[in-house]
This record gives C-alpha cells, structure tokens and sequence, in this order.
C-alpha cells in the first residue's frame, strides 16, 4: 500500500494515497463537521460544511470529496474556514422550517446538531417566501415532509445505489430542486418497497416512519383489550442503543421488563415463530426438492423484499415461499391458539410488533393477513417508537431487572435468534433440513460460509448425497444481481435467502439513528454471541412448537398450517400509476 505524509492542523500523519482529507484528519485525531456526507455511502460534496483550507489553494476545499496528496498542508479549524461553514449552515437553516418542538427529528437532527457546534445563535439570512410542500403521508409505513429536505440526496443515493430501487430523486433544477418520487407521484404511487432506509440515513425530519405509538397508548388503556407484545430478534442488540448503550449489548431480559413496564398482557417472542417459520419453510423446500417444485425456493420473510419481487419480478412469484414471516404467523396463532388456550375472544386480543423494519407496518396491514377472521397484527413499532414510548413512560431502561417472556411464545431456541442477521433464516433453515432429511445429528452447527454482511454468499451442503447449493443476498442491489440469474437461467441454486435491508434486520429502516455498516456488524456479532448461549440451537428442537403442533396445528404443510401460516403474493405495477392510466 502506497501511503502518503500531509500535515492536519500542524500534526504529520501518513494515511494511504487516494485518502480523503476528512479521513486524513481523523487519522489526525480531529474531527470535522459534516452534513451531506455519509460514511456508508457514495460523496456527493452537496452541503459544503467539511470545507478546509488547503495551502497553495485558491479556495476552500470540502475534506469529504478531496484526496490528499504527498506533502499536502491542512487548516481545519482557521477563522475563514470557521466563517465559511457557519455561513453555508445559515443558508440552509434559511429554508428550513423552524419548528424543531414539533419535529420527530428533534435533538437527534444532524442539522439542529451542527447549530449548536458550529455556534449559531441567530437568522442572519432572511427567510424567503418558498411554497410550503404538502406531507405525503399516502403510505402505511412512511411519511415524506419535503419542506425539512435539505437536499442532501442520501437518500437518493441509499435507494439508487444501495437498494436498487430508484424511487425517489432530485427534480427540477436551481432553488426549485425537491426530492421526489418518480413523476412527483405521491410515494404510494410508485415501486417503493417501503423499506425506510431512506430514513435511516436522513439527517433531519424529512422522511420518517408512520407513527403507531398513539394507537398502541389507546390499546393499553382500554380495559377491553388484552394487548399482547411480540419482539423480534433484532431488537434486543438495538433497543440499548435508544438509551446510550454501546452497540450491540444483548438487552433480552431488559427489553422483555421494559415492555411489562408499559402495561403489556404478555410479553412474547417473535423467535418463537420464527422457530416456526423454519419447520415449516424446511418441509416446503424438502417438498420441492423431492417432487420437482418451484426451484430455487426463495425466503419470503422480508416484506420489503416481498414487495421489491411484486412489484420487478411478478412473473417469479412461485419460487417464494409460501410461509407468511414470522410477525404475521404470531399474529395468526395470537388470535386462534393462544385464544383458545387463554379463553380470550380473539376479537379483544390486540398483537402489537417490536420491529426493525418500517415495511412491517405495510406487511400488517394486507389483506390476506387476516386468516383469523381478524388481522393478523394490530400495530408495529420499530426500534426508534419503542425508545420513544419508553422515554415517555419515564421508564429507566438500563435500571431494569432481566425478566423472562411469556409462555407459550417465549420458548425458542439460537436459530429463532439468528433470523435477525443476514444468512441467519438460512442457517437456521438448513440446520433443521440436515436432520429431518439425513435422520442423524449435524456434525456442527455453524453454518459460517452464510454469515456476514457481504452482498452475496454462496454454500453448498450435502443431504447424505443430495447435494442443495444455497445463495444469501441482503440489500436490494444484491437481490437483483440473484433475480437476474434466475431469469437468465444461470441460477444453479435450490434454496436462496433474500433479506431487503443491509445486514438483515438487524440494520432495518426502523433501527435507531446512526446505523452504519460498522454498527451493523457489531450487531451480527452480538446476535451470533445470544445464539452460542442459548442450550437449543435447532428450530425442531423447540418443545413448545412441538407442543404447538400436537394440541393444534397437527403436521407441517397441515391444512391447519397452510390456512393460519401460508398466504400468497400480488403483482403489481413498476411505474408510477398515473403513468399507466
């Protein structure tokens, strides 16, 4: 590696030829003030705040997007520089709204932060008289408010590059430039897959989660309603996160006294069903394998992914499972088997979802989530509603005693666990497959070549000589890469999981604020650490899915099974809808 020595503020460092100036200073130990920039993403230099003064340079440099070269001499912190970035700061916070009490965003807005650092105290640039923008709020995960959008464009960049799905993006041009969905379409109206890693990356308020804290506050407080909580695997390596923990601590036992706090009935776990997605999953895909089904089967546990095939791949909507994910089968058993066993009309049992993932709020509301009689799930909170709605309740999260879930739903097992990385519903999967397949114990059961936050994986396991070779993509960029081998008859695989966000879920558009790759492998790490701790680490091994399927479902593939834990999938449009009327 060819390296090269600049000097940062009077300090020499040597740092690797074709190095940022912003990476050369936090070589330096210093810290320069960025807005636009994202660490994880492409640099697009659009909001001028990491500007420095190079010596010999005419003008101001932005240390995001300039590489430094052999002898190069830094100023970071000169009264021009200082100057300078206050001023470019003034100018953005002069079209910008000034209500920060109100906004969803507030004192954890990149923007209201940068004011405090950089010392503004005060409007010295007038406020000009630009139309106001209507919120979109057409969907039932996100909401666009297009008057806080500093122009930043991660966001476009995390939907065009990252996730492949090109749903939104600068229009018109000069003061006039807005980000919009395609054809200035409501968001609704076009192939938005709803994952929210828009908002995950947003600095500020202008793309959020719909909110279902108020609706679950109502829940709790009618004594008509016996409200049930489930969590899913992610949460408990983020939820600390919400309250200053360091990354990825595994907070079960916190997570699961937190939500007793807020008066949930019950408080059960998503890895129960998860467990249960397995069993069922595993005999779907031995089914294929022995009767000539659909190949490759492909996962169909990511509603963003759900979403992404229906809308750019409708014609290959038989390779999915058919197994609804884990959220929805809880719901379904919520209000069939835990009613009957509790003796609770299911008409008064409200399911409430602790999720990562903003698309499970869409994925609730289906219409063929409803196998009951009633929906399946009432209302989701992703990681960030929850951190809120604890905060309001005054509960101290990092104070709280370790409890246990609830019974039935709170027994599961490492590969229920897992599910929240990306390659984890394939491990697990095949941990259970091996033995229902080869009727003998696997020889280990880390299945390590699926793991990690790399786009695509690739193994092969052998059945006692039936040799199934398996793909793992997660993000949607990578998941085009599998669909278009698919379609050009190259794929050579039987099983591939498919997972919509970075990571898996444990990077989902509803994980706190700062998610960033590094965060995300720290995340991997800690759910791969609950899975090695716990004493079952195969779905099969369950007792109480065992349980589960001897008082109720009978059998896997069932027709109790089919009926409460498999659905089916829509096509639907690539284009903006007003573009095909």
């Amino acid at each position: 590696m060819v390296m090269v020595s600049v000097t940062v503020d009077g300090q020499k460092v040597e740092v690797p030829k074709g190095s940022t100036i912003l990476e050369a200073a936090q070589k330096a130990g210093i810290k320069i003030p960025t807005l636009c920039h994202h660490e994880d993403l492409k640099v697009n230099a659009m909001c001028r705040i990491c500007v420095v003064e190079v010596v010999g340079a005419r003008t101001l440099q932005t240390a995001c997007s300039q590489p430094v070269t052999d002898g190069m001499v830094i100023i970071t912190n000169s009264p021009t520089v200082r100057q300078a970035r206050k001023m470019n700061l003034e100018l953005l916070l002069s079209n910008h709204p000034q209500d920060c009490l109100n906004c969803v965003r507030n004192q954890r807005c990149e923007l209201q932060a940068l004011a405090d650092q950089l010392g503004v105290r005060a409007q010295s640039f007038p406020t000009p008289k630009w139309p106001e923008y209507p919120k979109d709020e057409s969907t039932p995960a996100l909401v666009r408010d297009p008057d806080k959008c500093i122009l930043c464009r991660r966001c476009v960049e995390v939907c065009h590059e990252v996730q492949g799905v090109g749903a939104i993006g600068p229009a018109n041009r000069g003061m006039e430039t807005q980000i919009l969905p395609a054809g200035g379409e409501n968001l609704n109206d076009v192939a938005c897959v709803l994952c929210g890693q828009c908002s995950l990356v947003c600095p500020v308020g202008a793309i959020y989660e719909q909110d279902h804290t108020e609706r679950v506050w109502a829940a709790l407080a009618d004594p008509e309603k016996h409200v049930v909580v489930q969590t899913a695997p992610a949460i408990r390596v983020s939820i600390g996160e919400e309250f200053g923990l360091e990354p990825a601590r595994v907070t079960t036992g916190k997570l699961v006294a937190a939500l007793r706090r807020l008066g949930f009935d019950r408080v059960f776990d998503t890895d129960f069903t998860a467990d249960l997605t397995i069993i069922e999953e595993g005999h779907e895909l031995i089914e294929r394998l022995n009767n000539g089904g659909t190949l490759p089967m492909i996962t169909s546990c990511s509603p963003g992914w759900i979403k992404y095939i229906e809308h750019f791949y409708p014609e290959y909507l038989d390779h999915l499972s058919t197994c609804k994910s884990p959220q929805q089968m809880f719901g379904a058993l919520a209000k069939t088997y835990y009613a009957e066993k509790a003796g609770i009309d299911p008409k008064n049992i409200y399911v409430v979802s602790i999720m990562p993932c903003t698309a499970k709020k869409f994925e609730c509301g289906r219409p063929e989530m409803s196998a009951s009689g009633y929906p399946d799930v009432d209302a989701v909170l992703t990681t960030r509603e929850l951190g809120k709605m604890l905060r309001q309740a005054g509960i101290d999260f990092n104070q709280l005693p370790e409890e246990q879930f609830d019974d039935p739903f709170g027994i599961t097992t490492g590969a229920g666990v897992i599910f929240g990385a990306s390659g984890g519903v394939m491990e697990a999967a095949l941990r259970t497959v091996y033995e229902v397949v080869t009727k003998e114990p696997l020889p280990s059961v880390d299945f390590t070549a699926v793991r990690g936050i790399e786009g695509i994986k690739e193994a092969e396991v052998d059945l006692k000589g039936t040799k199934v070779k398996v793909a793992v993509a997660n993000g949607l960029a990578n998941a085009r890469q599998l669909m278009e081998l698919i379609k050009a008859g190259k794929a050579d695989y039987q099983f591939i999981e498919i997972m919509c966000c970075p990571g898996g879920c444990i990077g989902g558009g509803g994980q706190p604020i700062g998610t960033t790759n590094a965060v995300r492998k720290k995340r991997i790490e800690a759910i791969y650490e609950a899975d090695r701790g716990l004493p079952l680490r195969k779905s099969h091994e369950n007792p109480a899915v065992k349980t589960l399927y001897e008082e109720f479902l009978g059998q896997p593939l069932g027709e109790k099974s089919h009926h409460l834990l498999h659905t089916h999938y829509t096509k639907r449009g690539k284009y903006p809808v007003a573009a095909v009327k």
